[in-house]
């Protein structure tokens, strides 16, 4: 389905952030780890993390749910014998589990999605799995994979973390499992630093113990450990919160946004910040960021790579600042559901945008007047892409047409219903 968003001036109301899926995925999968029962409360309700809950039923674990929490029996170190895992388009689903699939005979992971997901790499923690003794049949490292496990071996291990830091998040949540010590040594750089520290707070709830030096490029794994069944209660997501936000950034507008926590560790925090550096008028107490925006906005110069997840939200905003703002740092965005880097500028040129990329860049020289719009532009399945490109329709002249925008589930379902709620003029077509 296809949406027409229309210029929207002025923004007001409340909503309650979605809950985190990075969060979610994490706890639903040292929930099936552990041997007992978990209890998950105020889970995300995504593709992701749907794809997270039907992957582990299949491997075994018993699931019961309600509209506040989900109860997990979990299976442990012994996952069920299943031939085939769906994933979807969830590449950290994907990844998560290649790891997991290693304590099985032999699970083949389909390629449903092959225009996004089926698109993407893997083969750095292929040759990590490897390097267990975990036999991988790949497509040049894409989908479909097959693995062949059953007795994955620790040891010493190393795994490139130039591409994404989910290959190191499997092997983390891996290795505890296994009989022996484990030593994984983080070659190149690592993307996404802040990310394995959600991977570590996670684990380290579910007892688990790591031994992380404090770079994150080698860590010390003790073999033999237990995942612990335990209470989890997950906060409020911002990535998915920095489109609402800046939404509200570039309109008039008077905007609360709950449950975002002051404190969070999630890297994508930094959206209240860069929007505080624009000069936006915000605030943020008691869990609620309040914006109250008047459409002026001052550029910026950011390092991407601590708040992946909300870079495009913040390229949007820069669309309308008055200058030249550059996000730099972000080479990882080309290896996501599209190419967020190229796809994405493409698309907001076509708005009237006026916006340069470098490898690892974006620089976006701010129209402050507002964009034409007039056009249909393609999202290339990106949840992600979506909701930036909302947030420019918002200040087009004339409406702006996005493909397929019913892949905002994949993320946040209830997107257009919170944009709508707060008066944004959003029409499905």
């Amino acid at each position: 389905m296809d949406v027409i968003v229309r210029p929207t001036p002025e923004l007001s109301g409340e909503i309650g952030a979605l809950s985190s899926k990075n969060y979610t995925t994490r706890y639903l999968l040292v929930a099936a780890l552990a041997e007992g029962t978990s209890t998950i409360y105020y889970p995300a309700h995504s593709e992701d993390s749907d794809a997270m809950r039907r992957c582990i039923a299949d491997l075994g674990a018993v699931l019961e749910e309600d509209d506040e929490k989900i109860v997990i029996t979990g299976f442990g170190r012994n996952p069920k014998d299943v031939k085939e895992l769906n994933v979807g388009n969830a590449g950290a689903v994907l990844r998560f589990l290649m790891g997991i699939a290693s304590l099985c005979p032999e699970v083949t992971f389909v390629n449903t999605y092959p225009d996004s997901l089926g698109k993407r790499p893997h083969d750095d923690l292929i040759v990590s799995l490897q390097q267990l003794g975990v036999e991988v049949d790949h497509q040049e490292g894409r989908l479909p994979i097959t693995i062949r496990g059953g007795n994955p071996k620790g040891g010493k291990i190393t795994v490139s973390g130039a591409v994404s830091s989910q290959y190191l998040s499997a092997l983390l949540f891996l290795t505890p499992l296994l009989e022996e010590d484990s030593e994984i040594e983080v070659l190149d750089d690592l993307k996404s630093k802040v990310v394995i520290g959600q991977t570590l707070e996670v684990l380290e709830q579910a007892g688990i113990i790591i031994h992380a030096s404090e770079d994150y490029m080698s860590f010390k794994v003790p073999g033999r450990q237990s995942y612990q069944a335990k209470t989890y209660t997950v906060q409020g997501d911002y990535p998915g919160s920095a489109a609402i936000l800046a939404a509200a950034a570039v309109t008039k507008s008077n905007v609360k946004v709950h449950r975002l926590a002051e404190r969070s560790k999630q890297g994508e925090r930094a959206i209240v910040d860069v929007l505080q550096m624009m000069d936006v008028p915000l605030t943020h107490k008691d869990d609620t960021v309040h914006v109250q925006g008047n459409g002026r906005l001052r550029p910026v110069e950011f390092d991407g790579d601590a708040a992946t997840d909300a870079v495009l939200a913040m390229v949007a905003a820069a669309v309308f600042a008055e200058g030249t703002s550059r996000f730099y740092n972000v080479e990882n965005l080309r290896y996501k559901e599209c190419d967020r880097i190229t796809d994405y500028l493409n698309e907001l040129r076509k708005a009237g945008a006026n916006v340069e990329e470098r490898q690892a860049e974006i620089i976006v020289h701010g129209r402050p007047s507002g964009l034409e719009g007039g056009v249909e532009i393609n999202a290339h399945y990106d949840h992600r892409v979506i909701m930036a490109l909302t947030i420019v329709g918002l200040r087009c002249r004339e409406p702006l047409v996005i493909k397929d925008a019913h892949h905002v589930a994949k993320s946040y379902p209830q997107f257009f219903d919170h944009i709508t709620e707060l008066g944004a003029s959003v029409e499905w077509v």
